[in-house]
C-alpha cells in the first residue's frame, strides 16, 4: 500500500488542529488578559490564591497601589510595606532625626540609640565617668565596679573583710563562711553542740540523730518501736510489718 494517502491524511489532521487553535485563540487571550485589565498600576498577581497585591514599595489604598513615601535617611523595611530609619537616625513622626551622641558614647541598638563607653555609665542624656574606689576593679561589662577579694562594698568604698575565728573567705571573695562544725551567728562562728546519739551532717552546718533515735528539740530520743514493727528506711521512724496496720502507737493485725 502506498504511503502517499497516509501523508495526505496526517497533513489534513495537522491543518484541522491548527484551524481549531486559531479559532479558540481570541477567547484564550481574552481570558488571560482579564486579570491584567482589573489589576491596578504597580500591582501583581498573588503568588498564592486569587487576586492581586501591591509590589514592593507600594501599599494598597482603596483599589489602587500608592507609592510609600520614604523620608531622607530612611529605607524600605524588609517586608517592603513600610520604612525604617538608617543607622544613626531615629523615627520622629514621619521623619528621621539624627541621634545626638553625648561625649564618651557610641551608636548601638538600644532604645535611645547609644551606649556609653567602657568606664562610663548612662545618667539621663549623658555618660558619666565611673569612679573606681581603692581595692576595687571595673566590671567586665564596664558599667560598674566590684571590690577585690577580702574586701566588701560599703557605700562608695571597699572595706576590709573581717573574718572571725573558725571562719574563712567564701567563694565570692566578699563574704565569709564558718568552718565545718560551726554555725554562723551574727558576726561570729559558734560551735555546733552535738547531743548524745547525734552526729554532724555532711554539710557540717547542722546535726541529725543516729539510727533508732529522733530529734526532740536539742536532744535525740530513742524510738519506741512496738511489736510487729520495724525501723523505717531513714531510721528515725517506724512502720508496721507486712500483714499489720498502724493504730496509734501500735500495730494490729490487718483486717481482711
Amino acid at each position: 500500500m502506498s504511503s502517499e494517502p497516509l501523508r495526505r491524511r496526517s497533513g489534513g489532521y495537522r491543518f484541522l488542529i491548527a484551524l481549531i487553535a486559531l479559532i479558540a485563540w481570541p477567547g484564550v487571550a481574552a481570558t488571560q488578559s482579564e486579570p491584567a485589565e482589573s489589576m491596578p498600576l504597580n500591582a501583581r498577581a498573588k503568588l498564592y490564591g486569587e487576586g492581586w497585591e501591591c509590589k514592593r514599595g507600594y501599599r494598597i489604598a482603596d483599589q489602587s497601589c500608592d507609592a510609600i513615601e520614604v523620608p531622607p535617611h530612611a529605607h524600605l523595611d524588609a517586608i517592603g510595606l513600610g520604612w525604617e530609619c538608617g543607622r544613626g537616625y531615629r523615627k520622629t513622626g514621619n521623619t528621621c532625626a539624627r541621634i545626638q551622641l553625648p561625649p564618651h558614647a557610641f551608636l548601638s541598638s538600644r532604645r535611645n540609640g547609644w551606649t556609653c563607653e567602657r568606664g562610663y555609665r548612662s545618667v539621663e542624656d549623658a555618660c558619666v565617668a565611673i569612679t573606681v574606689p581603692e581595692h576595687a576593679y571595673l566590671l567586665p561589662s564596664g558599667d560598674g565596679w566590684q571590690c577585690e577579694r577580702r574586701f566588701r562594698a560599703s557605700g562608695d568604698a571597699c572595706e576590709s573583710l573581717e573574718v572571725p575565728p573558725n571562719g574563712y573567705i567564701g567563694r565570692s571573695g566578699n563574704d565569709w563562711e564558718c568552718n565545718r562544725g560551726y554555725r554562723k551567728i551574727d558576726d561570729a562562728c559558734i560551735a555546733i553542740e552535738l547531743p548524745e546519739n547525734g552526729y554532724l551532717e555532711a554539710s557540717g552546718r547542722s546535726w541529725s540523730c543516729e539510727r533508732g533515735f529522733k530529734k526532740e528539740f536539742d536532744s535525740c530520743a530513742m524510738l519506741a518501736v512496738p511489736s510487729n514493727a520495724h525501723l523505717g528506711f531513714l531510721g528515725n521512724s517506724w512502720a508496721c510489718d507486712p500483714g499489720y496496720e498502724k493504730m496509734g502507737d501500735s500495730c494490729r493485725e490487718a483486717r481482711r
